[in-house]
Parts: structure tokens; C-alpha cells; sequence
């Protein structure tokens, strides 16, 4: 899980694989006929009844056409009626959902279902649709990371010192250029944006998915959990205390556009005293301290049940 600040810290890239499914084939068969003696021919005289034949008689037009008898066209219709499969379904639009089917006929759909591979815009919603918000600092703005407009200044951002110690993606640009483009390239549970204050770029956040991410290994996940990183990368910016009035904002806008989300969680560093009172100061309450790979961290909640009373 990457990093989560107010002036941040570091972690793991989030997870991208996916999984699949496999149809599953059902086979049809057929016994062998009964009585067959062993000297019966290998083509059978079969005699239909009369009343059989009449179902499948062709009528001949004036014109000299054909076509099949009223009783077999409508027997035609009602087969194609009972062969289709109706599938009724409800999905929560953030990436899962669930679906009841009920179908008549004895076979399948000449075409199976698409794969459900998730849709990147399902996994957190369209975070390019979810701003401009107003902020008591002004109009914030969450616009999906492009490479090759922001690596330049993000790139600033992390070989600061002071961000160094708690992002640790400090070095060449194609080095944090590869933090980003796995999170651009990956199914959509994390994404990657500059932070526009009035129009200015001055924070780098990655609002991801934490029940989907290496995080939820190391504390009590549920559904739809929403985690946010943030970097306050403007100096002017920092220690003027607008990380907790940006994160409070963030936090809330999570919670609206994503109904299915009951709590935002964060995992700032626990040396980050900063970013650790930025949160508190948002409406997170601490939860508990967790060990991740690369730190020991406080795990910061907004809950959707408090949001009006911190």
C-alpha cells in the first residue's frame, strides 16, 4: 500500500492481479437403445403415426411455394419462446454486486456471458467526475494523475527531504514515473491525482481501494473500505494546518460519491505526529497501531455513522 500523509509516508504498491473464471461444461447424453439385439440393422424402418407426419405437412401456395404447416410454425414459435434465457441482475456500481437469473428450455444460450472482468470505473467510481469541492481554503479539485503533464512536479514533490523520509520514492524520474503508471495501468483500485487549490497543483493524493489492497491483510477490512494519501507538496502549504481541512473535504467527497463506502481509513506513519493530528483534526479517530512491512503505523478511521459529530 503506498504511502498515506499529510506530508506522507511510504508503503507497497497495491495489488493488480485479477481473477478468473472458467465456464463450466455441462454434457448431454444418450443411452443406448433399448432391446437392440445383436443382429439389429444399423438403419431403423421407423413408421410415424399419421397424426405425427400431419404436424410437419408442407402446404403448397398457388404460386407454388412451401412452407411448413400452422401446426409447425406455431410449435416453431413456442420453442423459440421457451429456448430463451431471461437473467435479471443488481449491482452496487462500485465494482461488486449480486444477480439472480431464471431462464426456461433445455439448452443454454448459443452465447455464454462476457467474463466479468471488473470495470475500472466500478472499483471506486469516476474520481475525474467527484470535484471541484469547496474547502474553507478554497475550490479543491481531485484530477487523475498524466504522466506526462504532472511526473515533473511530482517528481519534485518526492525528492524533497522532508517527504523523503516517509514517501521513500525518492530517485529518478522513471522511477516514480513506474509508482504511477502501476496504478494508471491496473484494474482502477487506486488512483493516482494532483490536488488543484483554486486551480494551483500543491497535493498529490491516491484515493484506493483498501479492501482490495495488501492493507486489508493487517487490520479488520470491510467492503468498500476507501483509503487516502495524501502530499502536501507546496512548502508555502505546509504547516499552516489546511492538510486536515483538505483530508476532511477528501474524506467527506469519498463518502458521498461512494454509497456503498461506510469508512475511510488512512495509515500515516506513527512517528508523523503532523500528519497523524491531521487526521484527527479531518473527523478520522485513531483505531490502533498496525505493523506493515515498511513501518509501524496508526490506523486513522472516518466512519460514514460519526462524520457529523467529529
Amino acid at each position: 500500500m503506498p504511502p498515506t500523509d499529510a506530508s506522507a509516508n511510504a508503503g507497497t504498491a497495491p495489488v493488480t492481479d485479477a481473477g478468473t473464471t472458467s465456464p463450466t461444461a455441462h454434457e448431454s447424453r444418450i443411452g443406448p437403445a433399448a432391446d437392440a439385439g445383436a443382429d439389429s440393422e444399423d438403419t431403423l424402418d421407423l413408421h410415424l403415426p399419421d397424426e405425427f407426419v400431419a404436424l410437419f405437412a408442407e402446404d403448397t401456395g398457388a404460386d407454388g411455394s412451401r412452407s411448413l404447416g400452422a401446426t409447425a410454425t406455431a410449435g416453431q414459435a413456442s420453442a423459440s419462446a421457451t429456448s430463451a434465457v431471461t437473467v435479471e441482475g443488481t449491482g452496487t456500481g462500485t465494482g461488486t454486486g449480486t444477480g439472480t437469473g431464471t431462464g426456461t428450455g433445455a439448452c443454454a444460450p448459443e452465447n455464454p456471458p462476457a467474463s466479468t472482468t471488473p470495470n475500472p470505473d466500478d472499483l471506486l467510481g469516476d474520481v475525474a467526475d467527484w470535484g471541484p469541492v469547496n474547502t474553507p481554503a478554497g475550490a479543491l479539485h481531485l484530477v487523475p494523475v498524466r504522466i506526462e503533464r504532472d511526473l515533473p512536479i511530482i517528481s519534485r514533490w518526492m525528492n524533497d527531504p522532508a517527504v523523503t523520509a516517509f514517501w521513500g520514492l525518492a530517485g529518478p524520474e522513471n522511477a516514480i514515473e513506474e509508482h504511477l503508471r502501476s496504478q494508471l495501468v491496473g484494474d482502477g483500485r487506486s488512483v493516482p491525482c494532483m490536488g488543484l487549490l483554486e486551480g494551483t497543483p500543491m497535493s498529490y493524493w491516491e484515493i484506493y481501494r483498501a479492501d482490495l489492497d495488501p492493507l486489508a491483510r493487517h487490520y479488520p477490512a470491510r467492503p468498500h473500505d476507501t483509503g487516502v494519501h495524501l502530499l502536501i507538496g507546496g512548502i508555502r502549504d505546509r504547516g499552516r494546518g489546511i492538510g486536515g481541512t483538505l483530508l476532511r473535504a477528501v474524506a467527506d467527497l469519498a463518502l458521498d460519491k461512494r454509497p456503498a463506502c461506510a469508512r475511510v481509513v488512512a495509515e500515516p506513519d506513527i512517528r508523523n505526529t503532523p500528519s497523524v493530528a491531521a487526521f484527527l483534526t479531518a473527523g478520522f479517530r485513531f483505531s490502533a497501531e498496525i505493523d506493515l512491512p515498511a513501518k509501524r503505523a496508526a490506523l486513522m478511521i472516518r466512519d460514514r455513522s460519526l462524520r457529523h459529530l467529529l
